[in-house]
C-alpha cells in the first residue's frame, strides 16, 4: 500500500478547543436527534445497469460541462418514490401534534467540507432532471470546497441521503435530520458473487443502503415498500423515462 502523505504524531500536550460554529450547531442537532425513536433497515442496490448508464452518459455531461457522479441518480430515484409515499417526505413538529406533509422534495447531501459535515439541499428535485440535479451538486460541492454555502442551500430540507462510500464504509447507521422524518446512507461500491436467473454465479456490483426513520411518524412496512420503490429506477434506469414530464 501506498505511505500516507503525511506522517501522523503524537501531541504534545492536551489541548482545549472551544465548541463553537458548525461544531456547536452539530451538537445542537445531535442532542435533537436523540430525541427521535428512530429504527434502521437495510437493503442492496444491484447496480450493474446504473453502472452502465453512467457510463455511456458520463462523457455527455462532461461535454455540457458537468461532472456526472451517481447522487443525482440516487436522488431522483428517491424523489420518485417519494411520490408514491409522501409520507417519508416530511417534517414532525417540534411538540409532536403536527405532522406537515412537504410540498417540496429538497433533498439534503451530506458533505465533508473545510468547516466540517454540513448538508446542503438539491431544492425541488421532483421537477429537476437527471443533468439538472448533477449540474445543482456540482455547484453545491464547489460551495462547500471553499465554504461559501449559504444558510439558504442549507435550510429548508426535507428528506437527506448521506453517502459515506467516498470514504469507505459499507453499512452506517444514520440518525435523523430533525424536523425531517428520514434519512438514507450509502456505501462504497463491491463487486461481489450473486446469482443470475439460470443459478450461474456472476460478478455484481451493489451498494448498501442503510435507512433510518422516524418511528413515531413511518411504520417499517413504508419504508420498506419506499425503499423498494427507489431501487426499482436505480436497477432498471429506463424507467425513468416513463416518468418524464
Amino acid at each position: 500500500p501506498a505511505a500516507p502523505r503525511f506522517a501522523a504524531r503524537p501531541l504534545g500536550e492536551d489541548r482545549v478547543e472551544a465548541v463553537r460554529g458548525v461544531k456547536r450547531l452539530m451538537v445542537k442537532s445531535m442532542e435533537a436527534a436523540l430525541q427521535v425513536p428512530s429504527f434502521g433497515y437495510h437493503d442492496e442496490i444491484l447496480m450493474d445497469r446504473l453502472v452502465e448508464v453512467r457510463r455511456k452518459l458520463k462523457p455527455v455531461a462532461e461535454a455540457r460541462g458537468v461532472k456526472l457522479s451517481y447522487m443525482p441518480f440516487f436522488l431522483k430515484a428517491a424523489s420518485q418514490a417519494l411520490l408514491r409515499y409522501p409520507a417519508v417526505n416530511a417534517w414532525l413538529q417540534k411538540d409532536a401534534t403536527e405532522i406537515v406533509h412537504k410540498a417540496a422534495h429538497n433533498i439534503g447531501v451530506a458533505m465533508d467540507t473545510p468547516s466540517g459535515l454540513l448538508v446542503p439541499n438539491v431544492k425541488g428535485v421532483q421537477n429537476m432532471s437527471v443533468f439538472d440535479i448533477a449540474a445543482e451538486l456540482n455547484r453545491l460541492q464547489a460551495l462547500g470546497a471553499e465554504n461559501k454555502l449559504t444558510q439558504a442551500d442549507l435550510s429548508g430540507g426535507t428528506f437527506t441521503l448521506s453517502n459515506i462510500g467516498t470514504v469507505g464504509g459499507t453499512y452506517a447507521r444514520p440518525i435523523v435530520v430533525v424536523p425531517e422524518v428520514a434519512i438514507g446512507a450509502l456505501g462504497k461500491m463491491q463487486t461481489v458473487p450473486r446469482f443470475d436467473a439460470a443459478g450461474n454465479v456472476y460478478p455484481a456490483n451493489i451498494i448498501c443502503l442503510s435507512w433510518s426513520a422516524d418511528h413515531r411518524v413511518i411504520d417499517g412496512v413504508t419504508i420498506a415498500k419506499f425503499s423498494n420503490a427507489m431501487l426499482d429506477y436505480l436497477h432498471d434506469p429506463t424507467l425513468f423515462a416513463l416518468d418524464l414530464a
